[in-house]
């Protein structure tokens, strides 16, 4: 299944693309109202992050694990998404550092999660992975 190699891809970029938002974003909104009245509320971004990663995420490491067998990089993953999903819960209690440390701690372990389902299905060379 190209899918699962698809996904994880897709799912690494989107782990990425929290940690931007986490180091860019003060910067990205300072921008935004010098330039328009448009500003989009950070919240919405969070949940709309979460609202990407989580199925793509679980779906990749689903097939990684029904594919090989292998338990490790979905546990990681595990950990990983739980770490995004508290720090968009508990941000009121968290405060901004605590959120960014959360979300950035578990976008690293996600996308390092990713990248051994990815590596584990090179290694392997599946048909199932590559066909």
């Amino acid at each position: 299944m190209k899918s699962q190699l698809r996904s994880d891809k897709l799912a690494m970029g989107l782990s990425l693309a929290c940690v931007i938002h986490c180091f860019f974003a003060p910067s990205i909104i300072i921008l935004a109202y010098g330039i328009s009245s448009f500003a989009v509320e950070a919240e919405l971004i969070h949940y709309l992050l979460l609202f990407l990663t989580l199925p793509i995420s679980a779906f990749a490491l689903h097939i990684g694990y029904k594919n090989h067998k292998v338990v490790s990089f979905v546990y990681s993953g595990f950990i990983g998404l739980s770490l995004l999903i508290l720090a968009v819960v508990l941000e009121s209690i968290l405060g901004e550092p605590g959120e960014r440390g959360l979300t950035v701690i578990g976008s690293i372990i996600l996308a390092f999660s990713h990248y051994k389902n990815h590596r584990i299905c090179k290694e392997l060379e599946c048909e199932e992975c590559h066909s």
